[in-house]
């Protein structure tokens, strides 16, 4: 038996790759098909993409284990952990148990620091609410394969994916990483602010906030949001 810890805010592409390197039996393809097999959490529609569901944490594996009981315990814990989501507040925004989902995917991609999760939130209900592109690039490199490492070209922001939340209004059609729970409770309560802008501080970590697009394009210009 050995301890497999997937860490929040991988997509269910890059945990079947982890697996693969440290399971003996699983393969990262026998990962992905049963993780695209296995029944999807009730409350949630009929999703086709597994994307969010397979909970981050760390498992128990035996050398025998099959990866349909990796799924199974990662799914268990996903159901687990939803159950201490409290939908009250999101469900009076009209947003589903998939669309927090969803939303906590995003929050898991974008904060480093984590009292920042539920202002990240703020600016994505508020932007829903007022019916603004989300503007965040986590989404376009999910839908379009870009790496972290990888600038965004022109090109690709021009790009007609349903992941362009620079360009298309609304939430991205599936999750874009498999969150945590403290994603997901931020993704349900976000902060009683105002902000409809965030942008990366110079220490590549933290954000500047803001509800004002003059603020913000003073931020930018200055040129010290090169992360």
């Amino acid at each position: 038996m050995s301890d497999l810890t997937l860490p929040e805010g991988l997509t269910v592409n890059q945990m079947a790759a982890a697996v693969d390197t440290a399971s003996p039996r699983i393969t990262a393809a026998g990962y992905l098909s049963q993780a695209r097999l296995q029944k999807r959490p009730v409350g949630f529609g009929n999703p086709r993409s597994p994307e969010g569901f397979m909970f981050p944490d760390t498992y128990f594996v035996f050398e025998t284990d099959p990866a349909a009981t990796l799924v199974e315990k990662q799914l268990e814990n996903f159901r687990a952990k939803w159950a201490k989501v409290d939908m009250i507040y999101a469900r009076s925004k009209n947003l589903t148990n998939y669309d927090v989902l969803t939303i906590a995917s995003m929050i898991e991609k974008e904060v480093v620091v984590p009292r920042e999760r539920r202002l990240v939130a703020a600016v994505i209900y508020n932007r829903l609410h007022q019916r603004m592109p989300l503007g965040i690039d986590a989404t376009l490199r999910y839908g379009l394969d870009i790496s972290p490492t990888e600038a965004i070209t022109k090109t690709q922001l021009a790009s007609d994916s349903p992941y362009n939340t620079r360009k298309l209004r609304g939430l991205p059609p599936t999750p874009i990483a498999n969150p945590g729970l403290d994603s997901l409770q931020a993704a349900a309560h976000p902060a009683k602010v105002d902000y409809l802008y965030f942008v990366r501080k110079p220490d590549c970590r933290s954000h500047f906030f803001t509800a004002d697009v003059n603020a913000f394009l003073n931020y930018t210009r200055k040129g010290l949001t090169n992360c």
